[in-house]
């Protein structure tokens, strides 16, 4: 057990190192000077106090100088401070990720409890008209990107049906109607892919389950099909699933940039474009590290999930 943590550490340790080194290579391949957007409009933009704004940055060291204080710093816990905001990266963290957090637990959420009886019922049913139908709308949804889906919503609930806003964020702090209210459009926006996913990986592992010998010992005993499906299929069924649940969440986390920029939600993937168009290294840095963390952490977590959830695994 130690070995396997100790090697799950040192892979999240490995994989920070590279993204770090390669998010600070590649932005710094980025066209155009971040001075450029760091001075006011009205400041001068002679080269003097472009050379000395690069030199108060640090700008004109080498790469890898750069590079190493940046690290060094970060084992500390200090991210930097943004060029453009002068706002420290770890506060910005901070206030954002609980928005974009929010958004993908809500997603998965939303998901999961429409995917597995989904999932369930086209495998009781395998070639039927409830199999053939579901697998069809599946079909549509994984077809159809998730901005596509949140401009459907959008004219749905906020322009036709005027139920819900088009765009902005309420926080919990408001009050959780008004949360709600903002969150629910694109959530469900990112949730239909994964519906999708969710539900088919639930079917074809139900479907190779319920042919086990076990589950036709239980059907020989008389055990109500119920019962079966959900106290003796489903937890087999369910490794894909958890494994997939674990890499979407961490994908959602950096890959909510075109939903959080349709409803204009102050999320961290919307904050990770505006870096990016404003040569905001330090945010850029930070907050890739940041997302690519959470990643390989929740991967982790996963895997010690797979000895709760199948006990063959944990006896093995």
């Amino acid at each position: 057990m130690f070995q396997a943590v100790a090697i799950r550490i040192a892979r999240l340790v490995a994989t920070l190192f590279v993204v770090s080194l390669l998010t600070f290579m590649m932005t710094a391949l980025l066209p155009g000077d971040p001075v450029n957007a760091i001075l006011p409009p009205t400041a001068p933009r002679d080269q003097a106090t472009i050379d000395r704004v690069r030199d108060e940055l640090g700008l004109d060291d080498p790469l890898p100088i750069r590079y190493i204080n940046w690290a060094a710093d970060a084992l500390r816990g200090d991210l930097g401070k943004s060029y453009v905001t002068n706002q420290t990266i770890s506060d910005t963290i901070k206030d954002r990720v609980p928005v974009t957090a929010q958004l993908a637990f809500m997603a998965v959420f939303i998901a999961v409890i429409m995917a597995v009886p989904l999932g369930i019922l086209g495998a009781y049913r395998e070639g039927r008209w409830q199999d053939t139908s579901s697998s069809a709308a599946m079909q549509v949804m994984l077809s159809v990107p998730n901005f596509v889906t949140g401009i459907f919503l959008i004219w749905l609930f906020a322009v036709k049906l005027n139920w819900l806003p088009s765009a902005n964020w309420s926080r919990i702090s408001d009050g959780l109607v008004a949360n709600l209210k903002t969150s629910i459009l694109p959530a469900t926006a990112l949730a239909t892919t994964q519906i999708a996913i969710f539900s088919r990986l639930v079917r074809s592992d139900m479907i190779a389950t319920l042919k086990e010998n076990y589950i036709l010992s239980a059907r020989a005993k008389g055990l109500k099909d119920r019962f079966i499906l959900f106290r003796h299929a489903l937890r087999p069924s369910s490794l894909s699933l958890v494994t997939i649940i674990g890499i979407n969440f961490g994908a959602l986390l950096g890959g909510t940039v075109i939903i959080e920029t349709l409803f204009a939600i102050p999320g961290l993937g919307f904050r990770l474009i505006n870096a990016i168009s404003s040569r905001d290294f330090l945010a850029i840095q930070g907050i890739t590290v940041f997302i690519a963390f959470v990643y390989v952490l929740i991967n982790a977590l996963v895997d010690i999930l797979y000895l709760v959830i199948d006990p063959r695994i944990r006896k093995g």
